[in-house]
């Protein structure tokens, strides 16, 4: 199957077709329609980065890691290389759509018992126990490997010059980092590497990582192998020792990520993608096959029969995703029959039009803030991508010298005996990321 690019007019003449979306004389911004490419992202820096690898030749998959590196030095409290990412690729020569599932394991020496002598009912999100093994750089590698013509070198070449060199903190990240900026004093790395003077940097202050900028060096020069089986990773591991934390060696050289079938489901005339557990992009679908059955375009928007109705929706999935939802490779997810469009009309009639449900048990089937980014190159070509940290700032806990942020993964385990998603040596933690796509026609778009 083969993709071509619709032209700068066929667009337009689309959107007209589609009516007004806003009241043209408010002020705002308007909607951006390019011809040979795209690279959205929550920062402006790292939508250029993604844009300087499509401008050297470089696939969606090129840019979409360029901004995710770039996102991890100038929103550090949002994504990072210490943390996991999950994406979605059309390819658009083969017309497909591949997943990949870059989420990391537990510890392997730290057992549930051991969890439980200090947690009772959730693992706190600064703990050395919620820290599983970083899978972003391994899922970028991997991701470059196989769908991309540029270096680690080349990618990275701009994340490595704002953490060299410096850049201009921003309004939003500025309030993030100052709301946040007493949670990094506890790890004596986080507060060295994250603080000016034990404060978050001001607003317009220029400021730089340069332990971050050497790690990022690292890898751009070795690849992954840099961080999970050199320098970086014996760091990493090191510190996390010195201050109480339980990974070892054999945590990070044993990582890898997996590539996966995306799952779908038919809403009308669409296809919607997500990646299958251990992440919840199930839920979204749970959600598409709920609101099937009723006529939610002749709603009027926002109205209380409007919410009520999503709302309710989103209390079905949600308990479903709860409590299905877990590492695929320990646990049977009945992915098939929680999908099926039977069982949503079984559950569908749990909605009430006249009542909300103060609460929602999960069905019998038979069978926190982040970034987001996705890319587009002028052979068609689309990535839809993730690359989180979980909390702000993760389990604000840098891995030594590295300069790294280590995420909170491990919070998404329950210590429910019995449950399948409950913590298990080297297993993978329920993750809410949900890299979605839509495609109408075997191409992604409306």
């Amino acid at each position: 199957m083969s993709f071509t690019s619709p032209t700068p007019q066929e667009t337009l003449k689309s959107l007209e077709a589609r009516g007004p979306r806003a009241n043209p004389y408010r002020a705002g911004r308007s909607l951006t329609v390019c011809e040979h490419g795209l690279v959205c992202s929550s920062h402006s820096l790292a939508s250029l980065a993604g844009v300087d690898m499509l401008r050297r030749g470089g696939t969606a998959m090129d840019a979409a890691i360029a901004a995710a590196a770039t996102l991890a030095v100038v929103e550090p409290m949002m994504t990072g290389l210490g943390g996991d990412a999950f994406f979605l690729y059309f390819d658009a020569q083969s017309g497909r759509v591949c997943g990949l599932n870059g989420s990391g394991r537990a510890p392997r020496s730290l057992t549930l018992e051991a969890v439980l002598e200090v947690h009772s009912d959730a693992i706190a999100t600064d703990s050395w126990h919620s820290v599983t093994v970083p899978g972003a750089v391994d899922a970028w590698s991997q991701g470059l490997q196989r769908f991309g013509r540029l270096s680690f070198a080349q990618v990275l070449e701009p994340a490595i010059g704002y953490a060299s060199n410096g850049f201009p903190v921003g309004e939003v990240v500025h309030s993030v980092w100052t709301a946040h900026e007493t949670t990094l004093l506890d790890d004596p790395q986080a507060r060295r590497t994250y603080l000016v003077g034990d404060r978050s940097p001001r607003l317009g202050e220029i400021f730089k990582n340069r332990r971050l900028a050497v790690s990022l060096e690292m890898i751009a020069r070795d690849g992954a192998e840099a961080f999970y089986r050199g320098q970086l990773a014996e760091e990493i591991v090191r510190y996390s020792r010195s201050q109480g934390g339980f990974f070892d060696l054999d945590d990070f050289a044993s990582h890898r990520s997996e590539w996966v079938d995306p799952i779908s489901t038919r809403y009308r005339e669409y296809e919607v993608l997500q990646l299958p557990p251990n992440g919840q992009g199930l839920a979204v679908l749970l959600m598409l096959n709920l609101l099937e059955g009723d006529d939610i375009g002749a709603m009027q928007h926002n109205s209380p029969e409007y919410l009520h109705l999503l709302v309710e929706a989103k209390k079905l999935a949600y308990a479903d995703a709860h409590r299905f939802v877990a590492d695929p490779d320990a646990r049977s997810v009945p992915v098939a029959g929680l999908l099926s469009k039977s069982y949503a009309a079984e559950r569908r009639r749990l909605i009430d039009p006249n009542r909300a449900r103060s609460s929602v048990d999960p069905g019998h089937p038979q069978g926190q803030d982040t970034v987001y980014l996705t890319t587009i190159d002028t052979d068609g070509n689309a990535v839809s991508f993730i690359n989180s940290l979980f909390d702000a700032f993760g389990a604000k806990k840098v891995g030594g010298e590295t300069g790294i942020l280590l995420h909170n993964r491990g919070c998404g385990f329950s210590l429910e005996p019995g449950h399948p998603n409950v913590y298990g040596p080297g297993q993978r933690p329920f993750h809410p990321i949900v890299p979605g796509m839509v495609q109408k026609g075997g191409c992604p778009g409306p």
